[in-house]
């Protein structure tokens, strides 16, 4: 495993990119409904500043938006992390969540990167665990 590879997980919809796209610009359809998250904040346009919080404060985030391409590319740079369950509870500052859409013949292929989670940070196999599940479940919706 390339401990400098951030960790990304790519799938396939029958849906156009600009219905994806509508989806994953609101947080609250895709960050959803495993840990009792709660989401302040816009996610619409650039500046745009969202609160993620899960677990009853063990993750708390910030993020802000920072490119949006439509229908192809949205970027949330995170600026402030409190993650307590590590020892380095700002392991998340700094680091980008992207979205890239691409169409395809059959609809349209979607990737996720978190930029920066990569396997030598602390926060890697748990945080990576969560993305999985969050990813599958927006496959899942998207594939519905």
């Amino acid at each position: 495993m390339n401990p400098n590879k951030n960790y990304q997980y790519t799938f396939h919809s029958n849906k156009t990119a600009e219905e994806i796209f509508l989806v994953l610009q609101d947080v609250r359809q895709w960050w959803i409904g495993i840990f009792g998250e709660t989401i302040s904040g816009k996610t619409n346009k650039i500046g745009d500043e969202f609160s993620f919080s899960a677990g009853d404060g063990v993750h708390f985030s910030k993020q802000k938006l920072i490119e949006l391409v439509p229908n192809k590319e949205l970027l949330w740079k995170v600026t402030e992390s409190n993650l307590s369950f590590l020892n380095d509870t700002h392991e998340w500052e700094g680091t980008n969540i992207r979205f890239n859409l691409e169409a395809t013949d059959q609809g349209t292929k979607v990737t996720f990167t978190h930029e920066g989670l990569t396997p030598k940070i602390e926060c890697y196999k748990n945080c990576t665990d969560a993305w999985t599940q969050y990813m599958e479940n927006l496959e899942k919706a998207l594939n519905s």
